[in-house]
């Protein structure tokens, strides 16, 4: 053979097996779970503990989504509901404090978390933590259980799923990796493998009369949290509306009441800050940093508003978990429309310009002149916590997706369940928090003025069990995934269902009916569901509500 031939021989050789080398060996598990979010680490948790190999793909490095990422402050509706591995990490959360040495800003004993977090005398569990050892918790179960994760790992969106009929056979993620398995269990918040899978699902908020429900669609009548002070303008010129409306004003009105959109509710960050001056970093003035995008603000202090527009809820360690309050506040409103189908890049961009406008916020807050003197003050009491978050100047990575996609599964959670007119089927958990939307949009109301709209605030009576159904899809659609975070439920139900520790229960849930599904050699629709009951209520998962037994009464 001539050189030059052989030549070309030895370097298409050479490529083919450097292109071999530069792409990951397929991984071949039993369970492969989705999503580094809480729910997410407590599924792989469980289906470890069934003896099966997991692989838990994380598009993050930090594992526990929203329960590391700032939202130290549980909401929890009634703990009493929530039981299994969920209630094992807050056990764990106490645990932790009740070492002398995790008291490092303040003196063990002086913190008291109050309110709905609130932690009861002689309660082995505890509901308020910093992000760092919530983080820590999570890496524990990990390593305790020793399940592979793969970190900074996502679908590849154009490749991202491998199905044959109604069965998911592989994911494909960005690097190249190949993940084979036989059950898969999306605990995103966005659904991507769901969506990808093709299976149904919506983005948005129903009409009422789709499922016979009050409190889902456009709700001005509602929203009287959170709301401007009457009389601010929204134009850029007060009173005139030739000069043009302030950034974030919806140029139309809102849409009838109760009525359908596309719409999604505010997205914000919870953030983490401290009073303490060592660890104390002051909030920064941003690149870019434009007056205008705070104008609102301004305006709304200018009509009446004397607090600072936050909610810092007490945290160990003289820290926070700081959220949204007020008309004008951490909430970004109207600016995540199109979060939940966006592609890799589109999110980045959201995420970040929810960063910016956060920082402009909390830096307008604590030096603007047109702020009150006060509010300044207290502002510049706050700063970011230089012991948390290190990898990002003490800024929270994760972004508050309070909804995006969710499922159209056999069954639809409505506001009928969570007010007990209907009873879901075989439940794998319950929900107990109020029904609970942030604001949607903001507009110009019939008076000339700004308003927003959306927010929705109701209790439920009881807690609810939440219908097996719920987190799987239509058989027909895919047999072998389960759905437990952006699960089937219309949007002021998922407004409900959608806390930490709901995501919990239902990560938990979904792993033991996966497990189940291999062992019986069927779908996860087929499972013998009392099979699955009898194992959950093993594992201390609360299914039924059942009232606590009253105190009896003392003789006066």
């Amino acid at each position: 053979m001539p050189l030059f031939s052989l030549l070309r021989v030895f370097l298409c050789s050479t490529a083919v097996s450097l292109a071999h080398a530069a792409t990951p060996a397929p991984i071949e598990t039993d369970i492969c779970v989705y999503g580094g979010t809480a729910g997410g680490v407590i599924a792989a948790v469980q289906a470890a503990r069934f003896g099966h190999t997991v692989v838990l793909v994380s598009p993050d490095s930090r594992l526990g989504g929203l329960s590391s990422g700032g939202l130290g402050q549980t909401d929890i509706g009634n703990k009493r509901a929530i039981g299994g591995l969920a209630r094992n990490f807050y056990e764990r959360v106490a645990q932790h404090y009740a070492r002398p040495e995790a008291w490092t800003r303040q003196p063990i004993g002086s913190y008291r978390s109050i309110g709905q977090s609130a932690t009861d005398p002689g309660e082995p569990a505890m509901w308020t933590f910093e992000p760092h050892v919530a983080e820590k918790i999570f890496e524990d179960f990990a390593r305790e259980n020793n399940f592979t994760v793969l970190r900074r790992e996502r679908l590849d969106l154009a490749r991202a799923v491998e199905k044959t009929g109604a069965r998911l056979t592989a994911i494909r993620l960005e690097s190249g990796r190949v993940i084979r398995a036989k059950m898969f269990i999306d605990a995103s918040y966005e659904g991507d493998l769901m969506a990808k899978t093709g299976v149904a699902y919506r983005v948005g908020r129903e009409a009422n009369a789709e499922f016979g429900e009050t409190l889902n669609g456009v709700q001005t009548r509602q929203a009287k949290a959170h709301q401007f002070f009457p009389g601010v303008s929204p134009y850029v010129v007060p009173g005139d509306p030739a000069s043009g409306l302030l950034p974030g004003i919806s140029p139309t009105g809102p849409g009838p009441e109760g009525a359908a959109d596309a719409k999604v509710q505010a997205y914000n960050f919870r953030l983490c800050f401290t009073d303490a001056p060592a660890n104390r970093i002051p909030f920064p003035q941003p690149a870019g940093y434009d007056a205008r995008n705070y104008e609102l603000l301004l305006r709304n202090f200018e009509a009446g508003l004397k607090i600072l527009p936050l909610h810092p809820a007490d945290m160990p360690n003289r820290k926070t978990d700081t959220n949204n309050n007020t008309g004008f506040s951490t909430d970004f409103i109207g600016e995540n429309y199109s979060y939940p189908e966006a592609d890799y890049a589109t999110r980045d961009r959201i995420r970040a310009a929810h960063l910016a406008y956060t920082q402009g916020l909390l830096w307008t807050l604590a030096n603007h002149p047109r702020v009150p003197e006060k509010i300044r003050a207290e502002a510049s009491r706050w700063g970011l916590s230089r012991d948390e978050f290190t990898d990002s100047g003490g800024w929270p990575t994760q972004l508050y997706v309070r909804e995006a996609r969710r499922m159209t599964g056999a069954a639809v959670m409505t506001e009928n369940h969570c007010m007990g007119r209907d009873v879901a089927a075989d439940p794998v958990g319950l929900g107990a928090y109020n029904m609970d939307s942030h604001h949607t949009q903001r507009y110009v109301n019939a008076a000339g003025h700004v308003v927003n709209e959306g927010d929705v605030q109701v209790k439920v009576p009881k807690p609810y069990g939440i219908a097996y159904d719920a987190i799987t899809p239509r058989a027909a659609e895919c047999e072998n995934l389960l759905v437990p975070v952006a699960l089937s439920a219309t949007h002021i139900a998922y407004g409900s269902i959608r806390m930490e520790p709901v995501f919990m229960v239902l990560g938990q849930s979904a792993a033991t009916a996966a497990a189940h599904a291999i062992a019986q050699k069927t779908s996860v629709q087929a499972i013998d569901r009392a099979r699955l009951r009898e194992k959950l209520l093993a594992d201390k998962q609360v299914l039924v509500w059942t009232p606590p037994t009253p105190a009896p009464a003392t003789k006066k």
